[in-house]
This record gives C-alpha cells, structure tokens and sequence, in this order.
C-alpha cells in the first residue's frame, strides 16, 4: 500500500515508533524533517512573560526550522557535500536495477510536531533516469546495531514483489471477484483466494529445478489445473492430447518469454556500460540466500 498524503504518513510512522517497530518508508517529496538535531525547549526560560496563553511544553526552538526533503537534497551540506554512490539494488526481468543513492542522519517531524529519535534519511536516484528519484525514511542509521546501508536499501526496495503478489491474486486467482456483503463472506473468499496463490507458489517452487518443466508463472499453473480439471472426465487419449496441448503452449512462452529477458538483460547492460558502470563491480544488496 501506498500512502500518499503527508499526514497519513506521519501518523503511520508514529504508530510503528509508539509499538517500537523497525521501518523503512518511502515518504513524499514535501515530508519535513531535519538533518541537525533541533533545540528543544523542556520548560519556559525564566524571563518569560506570564501574560497570555501558557504554552506547551517541550517545544521546539526558533532556530532551526523543519525542511523539506527534497530541499534537504538541493541545499544542505550534509547531502550536497557527499557524492552519488551507486548500488546494485536487485535484479529483474529485465536485468540489473542500479540506483545511485545519498544518506544523511534524520530526525523527522512527528505528528505533535516535534522531532523524532535519530534515523536516516536515503536519497534514491535510477541511473538510468535521473529525474526518477525515491526518498526513504528509517529508524535505524548504517553502521549502528548491525545495520548496514546496503541492507537498508533492501528492505527499502521490496515493494515491488508485495505489489506483485496482490497483482497476481487479482488478475488471475480473482481475488478482486466478489460480489458478497458481509464481513464473513469477504473474509472467506480472501482466505481461499491467498491458499490458491500459496499452492500456485508450492508448484512454482516444486518445479523450478526440473529441467522438463522450467520455470513457471502463477498464470501458467493456474491454466495447467484448469486444463486437469475440465480433462478429468474424458477418455485416457483424449486427456492426454489436452495435456500435451497445454504443455507445448506452456513451453512456447517459456521460450518466448525468456527470449525477452535474455534481449532485456543485454540491452541493460549496454546502456550501464555507456555511462562507465560495471554492474560487477559495484555494492550488490541482494543476500547471498536469495540471489
């Protein structure tokens, strides 16, 4: 899910800090915060005046105002002082995915309008087009408690395969096909919706090894028990040239579909190895166990 106005995000990250929850957020382009610890006032000073309305306290100074973070990145020192460090972030379908990034110690405004315990603040940018650019908020610093940049911005591009995963139970499994009313009823058709996901995943998984089938999608299984489920009934030829049918179609996108990638991945490359990039030679964030 993604949360688009500001307030909402700043009500979400407060609820993760109150529940003592580890975060990295992609926040909006106008989310305030700073990169120098603000003074706090706890109490008022003594030569206050008493006259008018008592002011809460703890409060922030006037010295340092909260800022944007995207004029964070144009103006301040700590960001414009350090140069762009590119990572290999992950790979795809289509090849490498390289981003340059930036980080800087964070303190965000809180919901109460105050400034949060210590994070980071990562700037983003895709290499490959700069106007295209990700601001992500973290709780934790690199190089403290074990946390390390690189696995900060792993967590921070996984977005993707969860959107994937809804995307696959709506487009084929019909997770979006419901036409109930009551709480019940929804709660059970989701249920059955994600086992039907989880056994597609079980078969994928199965299988990725076996050189006779391949790899597969969740669109590919989801034909092959169609094609077992309406052929259970005919005689024993006529099931068996059902399936050998859908196993030549099942194959044929294989081939077609790797084609692709393989022609994507190249063309990849070639376009990183324009601007001076050698994938394997850059920070890769990916973890051994799931490369």
């Amino acid at each position: 899910m993604v949360i688009s106005r500001k307030w909402d995000v700043l009500k979400f990250l407060d609820f993760l800090q109150a529940h003592q929850q580890n975060f990295v957020a992609e926040v909006p382009v106008n989310f305030h915060g700073w990169v120098r610890r603000p003074k706090l006032l706890r109490q008022p000073p003594p030569n206050a005046p008493r006259r008018g309305r008592h002011k809460k306290y703890p409060r922030l100074g006037r010295e340092i105002p909260s800022c944007e973070v995207r004029n964070l990145l144009k103006y301040s020192p700590e960001f414009g002082d350090q140069p762009w460090q590119p990572f290999h972030i992950k790979h795809s379908d289509k090849g490498p995915v390289v981003w340059e990034v930036k980080w800087a110690r964070f303190y965000r405004k809180q919901s109460n309008g105050l400034p949060s315990p210590p994070g980071c603040l990562i700037v983003a940018r895709n290499v490959l087009n700069p106007e295209e650019m990700k601001y992500f908020v973290a709780d934790q610093l690199p190089g403290e408690k074990g946390v390390t940049l690189k696995w900060l911005l792993w967590v921070a591009f996984r977005r993707w395969p969860v959107e994937r995963c809804f995307r696959e139970a709506k487009n084929e499994l019909g997770m979006d096909h419901y036409e109930v009313r009551g709480w019940r009823c929804l709660h059970r058709h989701f249920y059955l919706t994600q086992l039907s996901q989880l056994f597609c995943a079980r078969v994928r998984q199965k299988h990725a090894s076996t050189p006779e089938v391949g790899k597969l999608t969740v669109e590919q299984v989801r034909d092959a028990m169609n094609v077992w489920l309406d052929a259970a009934d005919l005689p024993r030829a006529a099931r068996k040239r059902r399936y050998q049918k859908a196993l030549n179609k099942i194959r044929y996108y294989q081939r077609r579909n790797e084609q692709a990638r393989q022609s994507h991945t190249k063309t990849r490359h070639k376009r990183l190895e324009a601007l001076g990039i050698d994938v394997n030679e850059l920070e890769c964030c990916i973890p051994h166990d799931t490369s």
